[in-house]
């Protein structure tokens, strides 16, 4: 029995890698036009932060543990570049861990708005740089899983609030 869903056989890891990275981006998108709206109360803004970084931790931690180490087996010449993207998974980490922080507690909106940007300047530049260098080699897989290799399965096809089919 084959390891994927009839859904995942029809696409290539690399596609998928873009699936999830586009509904990241649209869901820092939602969060940061919650900052600072007066019909977006406090705690809502909290738990979609929680739910977004969460989201980030998971595929950065499933991309360093799954894909990277089976890129780094199939495809060696890819070593530099698996490296500075570990290393961007860290800035990123930081960056998540003082947006929580902001948005756990009392901090203007201004303030958070201004970390939200910068974690989303962080990781457009991440995206783009992984996508560039790592959707072919992914793409050539023939072996494993959404959630095994990036992290996270597919974002849902109506576009709704989580990485689920």
């Amino acid at each position: 029995m084959s390891p994927f869903t009839p859904d995942e056989r029809l696409r290539a890891f690399g596609n998928q890698l873009i699936e999830i990275h586009l509904w990241l981006r649209e869901e820092l998108a939602r969060l940061r036009d919650g900052v600072g709206d007066p019909g977006v109360r406090p705690r809502d803004l909290r738990t979609h932060c929680l739910a977004f970084c969460a989201a980030v931790t998971r595929h950065h931690t499933g991309e360093d543990a799954g894909a990277f180490r089976v890129l780094a087996d199939q495809v060696p010449e890819l070593a530099p570049v698996l490296h500075e993207l570990e290393a961007d998974h860290h800035l990123v980490a930081e960056t998540l861990r003082r947006v929580e922080k902001l948005v756990g507690g009392t901090a203007p909106p201004d303030k958070v708005r201004t970390e939200l940007d910068t974690l989303a300047a962080l990781l457009e530049t991440h995206f783009v740089y992984e996508e560039k260098k790592l959707v072919d080699a992914l793409n050539a897989l023939t072996g494993g899983s959404t959630e095994g290799l990036l992290g996270v399965p597919l974002p849902p096809l109506d576009g709704g609030p989580g990485p689920a089919r």
